[in-house]
């Protein structure tokens, strides 16, 4: 028997609509993917989505900075052992936090999932590489779990921020690493210290003007001796006294120890090269939206991100096929314009699976 709803994704997306979907009877069975599968580590593609790679997440409504002691004690009573033990870490030992801080992003995740556990929403660690949206019930092949067909799918894989492959970049990550600065610049590493911004797009400029609010100054490392960005985003940056520019360079090696306290930065036209004294490394070179599996058989845009086709819905060129997060989303990409697309998603396909007669 086809299953009403099968949501493939376990980012703020994915859970908020499975959460929305279970309270709904639809007995959504959610396909998270797989934390052991080689190339989800290598693509940044683990379960829990994005938000799971960060530190604290100030930007999510409702949790705001409370005792360590006091998170560690609502994850051991809101969460299963087996999940607990992977947030144990931040409440015990050498990397325990002391003090007040907001949720660190796997435990928002947590939290998250076990929300729609907690409804009735089946849980499949598995990848889904293969689809067949061609008829319905649609087919959705998995990695290690075979096949399920479904009569409704939400689509919420999210997309991957661009990084350059640096050994020393990966290392850095989450300290004082990071590919989003709306989420991450606030942050007390950050402030007043001096930041980089790698990048010559509108994107660059967003970060830099963005950062130059708590960084004391932003270098901004462009590949060319000249900005990508539209004519209005290079009049913000070059206007902006503390951006500085650094043409003609390229990322290097991200420097430090604990965390990061430099870059050394490369000419693209010479040999010459230059350290920087810095706090943070932010990248700012564009997002991959995790689309490969769909083979092409959804309308998407030259990005490659996955079209909404009616205005305010997350209906896409397939009918009883939705989308929601960062898998439609090129501009904002938070965690909570994410969690509401996802809500989005789980009421259209609920309405949706209704004229069909399906409850």
């Amino acid at each position: 028997m086809a299953e009403k709803v099968v949501i493939i994704g376990s980012g703020p997306a994915g859970w908020t609509a499975a959460t929305y979907a279970a309270r709904a009877n639809l007995q959504p069975l959610v396909f998270e993917g797989s934390a052991t599968w080689d190339q989800n580590r290598i693509n940044g593609t683990t379960p829990l989505g994005q938000l799971n790679l960060t530190t604290e997440v100030e930007n999510f409504p409702a949790w705001p900075f409370v005792d360590n002691e006091a998170l560690h004690q609502f994850a051991k009573s809101s969460l299963p052992e087996d999940r607990f033990n992977n947030l144990a870490p931040f409440y015990t030992g050498k990397r325990a936090h002391h003090g007040k801080r907001a949720a660190f992003g796997p435990e928002l995740m947590e939290f998250m999932r076990q929300q729609a556990a907690n409804f009735g929403t089946r849980i499949i660690t598995d990848d889904i590489v293969k689809v067949d949206l061609k008829k319905r019930p649609f087919t959705l092949t998995s990695r290690d779990n075979g096949s399920v067909q479904a009569q409704s799918v939400i689509i919420a894989t999210g997309a991957r921020a661009n990084y350059l492959g640096l050994p020393s970049e990966d290392k850095f990550k989450n300290k004082g690493v990071s590919a989003c600065a709306v989420c991450d610049g606030a942050l007390p590493m950050f402030r007043n210290k001096p930041l980089i911004v790698v990048g010559g797009g509108d994107s660059a400029v967003e970060e830099a003007s963005y950062l130059t609010k708590f960084a004391s100054q932003v270098y901004m490392v462009v590949r060319r001796n000249e900005l990508r960005a539209s004519k209005i985003m290079q009049r913000r940056a070059l206007g902006n006294p503390k951006i500085t520019m650094k043409w003609n360079r390229a990322l290097d090696e991200v420097l430090g120890g604990e965390v990061v306290t430099g870059a050394r930065i490369k000419s693209t036209a010479d040999s010459a090269t230059e350290t920087l004294e810095v706090s943070g490394v932010f990248l700012a070179i564009g997002h991959t939206p995790n689309t490969d599996f769909l083979e092409g058989q959804l309308a998407l845009d030259p990005k490659g991100y996955i079209l909404w086709t009616t205005p305010q819905r997350t209906y896409t060129s397939i009918e009883g096929v939705f989308s929601a997060g960062d898998v439609s989303d090129s501009y904002y990409r938070q965690a909570v314009t994410a969690a509401g697309t996802g809500c989005q998603a789980a009421l259209d396909a609920e309405r949706w699976l209704a004229e069909k007669g399906v409850h």
